[in-house]
């Protein structure tokens, strides 16, 4: 499967299997069970999205939001039950207005799950940990 390095942004192609004692990076190294959310830009948000096997749930947020506040920490704890599972990424809207603007982002925050490089569920809102697993594990 294809999977998008959070270090250098390498894609690499691992073998899939239920867990992963170690995986690394062919080209830099690093870790791919990285689990903390990585922050997407929009040069880099294409190579996350359209290159990836595994869903990316992306979290548009600002930083004068405070339900984005309140659920930050929520969402990183939650990337962390999913190595090489899921990717959780984030957006800044503040800094990358034309990645909002492209995908339609209204409220914030608004959590886009994407799967095979398409958008397959979108929910706007704070979520608490066992609904962003739930949602999670229907697209893994």
């Amino acid at each position: 499967m294809k999977v998008v390095c959070p270090s250098c942004n390498s894609v690499n192609f691992i073998p899939k299997k239920e867990h992963y004692a170690k995986a690394n990076c062919g080209k830099c190294k690093a870790s791919l069970l990285e689990t903390s959310p990585i922050e997407l830009t929009a040069t880099t948000f294409d190579t996350h999205v359209v290159n990836s096997d595994i869903p990316v749930i992306v979290d548009f947020w600002a930083s004068w939001c405070g339900p984005c506040k309140m659920m930050a920490p929520v969402f990183e704890k939650t990337a962390g039950a999913f190595p090489l599972q899921a990717r959780f990424a984030k957006v800044n809207t503040e800094k990358e207005q034309n990645l909002s603007s492209i995908y339609g982002i209204r409220s914030i925050p608004t959590l886009i799950v994407f799967k095979n490089g398409k958008e397959v569920e979108r929910i706007s809102g704070a979520m608490d940990e066992q609904n962003l697993r739930n949602l999670v594990q229907r697209f893994i």
